[in-house]
Formats: structure tokens, sequence, C-alpha cells
């Protein structure tokens, strides 16, 4: 951990834990300036739709809540191509040489502070770190994506078969868009799905990756290495085999948002002010930042499915890693930190059982009183 230390000390490391829980209010209002790379636009008002949601929505939900940070950020639509180079499948199986761009936003920093990138879980995008921004941008120089097909990043067809296929999709991607950044010797931070993908991006491209945080990782353990008795039980009833056939169905919670047509905004806004809310372990969201997150949430709920169908291909029932990343902790590169909260659904047992297959330093941190973004 010696190159990680030389440039960011483990008291750092410690300081970010604390501001990825705590959440700190920021209610100031920052410069920016953003592309769109929307070329069309829907002929009807939103209020006559029934989803009232485009590109354009996200990326102007997207900008009322990055209003609340009080660091200056610049946000642009990385071209990541129509598909790895020397691919025959595009991203994957299209038929469209159409290009295709990762929504980013970077963040002023000191010169020569270190570099984080920020990968968001399932169902989210980088704006639900909103509330971090400004305490890690006093420490590093801050980039934060959506990762393909979510956010405001290009939603191609979701074409993947396998789980395979499907890490690929994430993996292939972000690398492509490091080249397009001409990135390299970054920290890399993963939180939940988020870290699964960063895990097995530094896997592969171990050569980039000056250090992994993985922050509440989803896909540590299998469902066999947890044995999970609750799970087991509730596979058993009729209750079970519905939610069962619904996963295997890939039947995601976005389509329940979508199905709900003009009543989906009031669904999810009573979802975040509970979640971050009445339910929250840290300090709650205020009216505008509770207002503001819930828009936000919805635009990029509903628009077209593409990254979600992932979920039945890297998950089975119950959020278990097909493929999990204990079963190549022992082929790690890069040194890694975990990061918990006591009061996390994430395991942190898992991280524990890959520290000792690891060859290379490891470290758990688990913050008390603290339970991580759940997604």
């Amino acid at each position: 951990m010696n190159l990680f230390r030389s440039r960011v000390s483990t008291s750092v490391v410690s300081r970010m834990a604390g501001e990825l829980g705590s959440s700190a209010s920021v209610p100031t209002t920052t410069s920016s300036s953003s592309s769109s790379w929307a070329k069309t636009r829907s002929l009807w008002p939103s209020i006559l739709r029934w989803i009232p949601t485009s590109v354009d929505h996200i990326i102007a939900a997207e900008k009322r809540l990055l209003s609340l940070v009080k660091t200056s950020y610049v946000v642009e639509q990385v071209n990541i191509g129509s598909g790895p180079p020397g691919s025959k499948v595009r991203w994957f199986r299209s038929t469209s040489d159409e290009p295709r761009f990762i929504n980013t936003a970077t963040f002023q920093s000191k010169e020569d502070s270190p570099t984080l990138v920020m990968v968001h879980g399932y169902g989210a995008s980088q704006g639900f770190f909103f509330r971090n921004f400004d305490a890690l941008a006093s420490r590093f120089k801050v980039i934060a994506i959506d990762q393909l097909g979510w956010g405001g990043s290009s939603r191609p067809d979701f074409t993947c078969k396998s789980t395979e296929e499907t890490e690929a999709w994430f993996i292939d991607s972000f690398e492509e868009w490091r080249k397009a950044k001409n990135l390299s010797g970054f920290i890399l931070l993963g939180h939940s799905f988020g870290g699964y993908v960063a895990a097995k991006y530094a896997l592969k491209h171990p050569e980039h990756v000056e250090h992994l945080i993985l922050v509440g990782p989803a896909g540590v353990s299998s469902e066999s290495e947890s044995k999970p008795e609750r799970l087991t039980k509730l596979r058993a009833t009729w209750t079970g085999a519905v939610f069962n056939h619904l996963w295997e169905s890939n039947f995601t919670p976005q389509k329940v948002v979508r199905g709900l047509g003009p009543w989906g905004p009031d669904l999810v806004n009573r979802y975040t002010t509970a979640r971050f809310g009445a339910y929250s372990t840290g300090e709650v969201l205020n009216e505008e930042e509770s207002k503001l997150l819930s828009d936000y949430v919805y635009h990029t709920l509903v628009a077209k499915a593409s990254g979600e169908l992932c979920l039945k291909y890297i998950f089975s029932f119950g959020a278990f890693a097909r493929m999990p990343l204990l079963q190549s902790a022992s082929e790690w590169k890069v040194p890694t930190t975990f990061i918990y909260g006591f009061e996390d659904w994430m395991n942190y047992k898992g991280a524990q059982e890959a520290r000792q297959h690891m060859k290379v330093p490891c470290e758990i941190i688990r913050v008390p009183q603290v339970s991580i973004f759940r997604n």
C-alpha cells in the first residue's frame, strides 16, 4: 500500500469513509457547464405523456441537483465510440454504429490532487453523491460518471445474454471512457453494484488503478457462501416463488415506476423521503434537497431501460452474485479498502474472508451509526 499512502494517507481514507456516510448538508449554488447529447425531443408536452421524461429532463434535473454543491464543476459527454476496438458486437450486438457517451462530472480541485473516480450503484447515477462532492473535492480531483445505460449516459439496447457479456458491457465501456479521458494511476471508488464493477475492472486492468475503494460493495459473496436462512425460507413460500419468477424474468423496480405513468413521481418522492429521511441514519435531507433529489431520481429511473437489465445476469434472487468477487480475491493486484456502515445490509464478513486470500494490502473500515446509501 506504499504507493497509495505516498499520496493519500490511511487517515484521509478514514475521513473519506465518514464523509461518504455522514452526508453533510451543502446548500450553496455552484457554477457549471454542460452539453446535451440528445438529438431528438418529443413534440408532445410533458404533461400529455404517460411517462413525462426525456434525456433533456435528466440533464436538467442533474443540473438542478448539483446546484447544491459549492465546488465548481464541469459536465461533459465523453464519446466512447460504438464498441470496443476490434469488437464485432458493439454495445452489445447492436446493429447501430452510433457513438455512445458517458455522462461525466469533474469537480475543481487543488493542483496535483490525486484523481478519484466515483462509480455509482444499481438504479442510481452520479448525482446520488451530491452531498459528498464538496468534502471529497477538498482532497481529490473528483470525477463522477454515469455508467453506460444509466443516468445521463447513452442507453443502448441491452442485448447481453450471459454474466460474462454483462460484465464486459460495464468493464469495456469504462475502459473506453478511461482512454478518452487519458487517465491512469487513479483511485477508483465504487458503491454497491458500482463496487462490483470497479473491482471487476481492477481485476482486468490493474495497471491503471492505484487504489481500489469499495463502499458497501455488492457481489462479494455468493448465495452458497452466505447461507441465507431467511431467503431459503422465503423461497419455500408461494410469495418467494413469485418474486423469484419476477427476478428471473428480469422484472426490474424501474418497470413498476414506468407502469405508474404520471403517478410515478409521487411514488418516487415518497420513496426518497422515506429512504433519506425517516429511515436515514445520518443527517436527513432538507426540503429543497429532498425535492431536487426526488425529481432527479424519477427521471433517471423511468428513462429507457438499458443498464438496469443487467440485474438477473449479475445477481441471483436475493442479490447474490453469480460470479462473486470472493472467488477472484487471490488474483487481485490492486491495494484495496472496503468501507461499510454498521447498519449496512451488505455483509462485511465477505470482505474479511476475501482479505484472507488477497496478496495485496487490504483494510476494512466500518463506520459506526451509518448505513451507506443502499443501491
